[in-house]
């Protein structure tokens, strides 16, 4: 059973970007959350979070991996994190989704994953920037903030509520109506109406 949705941590990785997404994957209590680290040693994050990775790349687990999110942050455009953009096709190869945003799209372009696939990023020209032998423009979406398709995921540095929604859909969450209920409420503070009824003053329901 694939059960297990990873999250891939480095010093200066954008906490934000992956957070929503996180907490709807462990809302329903079927998935575990684990951090992996190039190392086992605490990193940084963006916004000054310690975090002690759970595993190494070694210790990922394909059988059991439903997915692998990186989130985003400048190690990405300087071409850090090589050890695990190469492990990135075998992954996928062997079942497991990947997941990016922000610049965490670049390591999908620099291990062929987006040649073939309707993809998004921050904006067009920035994987071309960054990655020279990017040959995907084809597939670039420039209007989506997040795109899902085959098992690969990519958002915009500002499409987190959008990446979420991706991730609720890949791993059935929840059914169709609960799932845009979901994004209407994140996205533009629009409780379903149930939800407007349950909370709603006795006296207001009356009236």
């Amino acid at each position: 059973m694939r059960n297990i949705v990873y999250l891939f941590v480095f010093d200066g990785f954008a906490d934000w970007g992956s957070a929503l997404a996180l907490c709807e994957v462990r809302r329903p209590g079927d998935y575990r959350v684990r951090t992996v680290g190039l190392r086992r040693a605490p990193v940084q994050s963006m916004g000054g979070l310690g975090v002690v990775p759970d595993l190494t790349l070694d210790e990922v687990d394909t059988r059991h991996g439903a997915l692998m999110i990186l989130p985003g942050g400048a190690a990405w455009e300087r071409g850090e994190n090589a050890a695990v953009t190469e492990r990135l096709p075998r992954w996928h190869a062997h079942g497991m989704a990947i997941g990016a945003l922000c610049s965490g799209v670049l390591a999908l372009a620099r291990a062929g994953l987006l040649e073939r696939r309707r993809h998004t990023a921050n904006h067009p020209g920035h994987i071309e920037t960054f990655v020279p032998g990017y040959a995907g423009t084809a597939h670039y979406d420039a209007d989506a903030l997040a795109v899902g398709e085959a098992g690969i995921l990519t958002a915009s540095a500002v499409g987190g509520v959008e990446f979420a929604r991706e991730v609720i859909r890949l791993l059935d969450l929840y059914d169709s109506r609960d799932t845009e209920a979901w994004y209407r409420l994140f996205k533009y503070g629009d409780p379903p109406s149930w939800l407007v009824a349950e909370t709603a003053p006795v006296a207001a329901v009356e009236r």
